[in-house]
């Protein structure tokens, strides 16, 4: 099954707003993962760029796939959530955008961490957030999230 239908049918099943905006996985390597939000009716606010929910949607996807990949590459339980985010929005998303994360190495070492100490375990973890074709070089926008990731016994 690809990487995007998976996806879909777990954000219908968990977390439903997250199915409603439609995303699809641009690349899950082990160093990066790239999410790919589509500016449609559903994103877009009344100034016809995407709204600012749906770009912190999109980096807490971007985040969480690429923490629940190493996860379940671990074979082991281990709960995910999002301590806290900072955004920067530096400029209108006009287009679809795509959420880069680039941190997997980072957070493999932070689910081991997470596994061996069985206690909460944190990583700042920083997306970018760019539309492809449009000065594709300047993000629109960059977020940190703290990811905190606990063992499950």
């Amino acid at each position: 099954m690809t990487e995007t239908m998976r996806l879909r049918l777990w954000t219908l099943f968990r977390i439903p707003l997250l199915f409603f905006l439609r995303p699809s996985v641009v690349e899950a390597s082990p160093e990066r993962t790239v999410v790919r939000i589509p500016l449609t009716r559903r994103s877009r606010n009344h100034l016809g760029s995407m709204y600012f929910g749906a770009l912190c949607a999109g980096a807490d996807l971007a985040g969480a796939l690429t923490a629940m990949r190493r996860i379940e590459a671990s074979g082991r339980r281990v709960s995910l959530i999002f301590k806290d985010v900072r955004a920067h929005f530096l400029r209108r998303a006009e287009g679809d955008v795509l959420f880069a994360c680039e941190d997997g190495a980072a957070v493999a070492r932070l689910v081991s961490r997470a596994i061996e100490s069985g206690e909460r375990e944190e990583l700042p973890v920083a997306i970018v957030a760019r539309v492809p074709g449009d000065s594709a070089a300047e993000p629109v926008a960059e977020f940190v999230l703290t990811l905190s990731l606990k063992r499950r016994d």
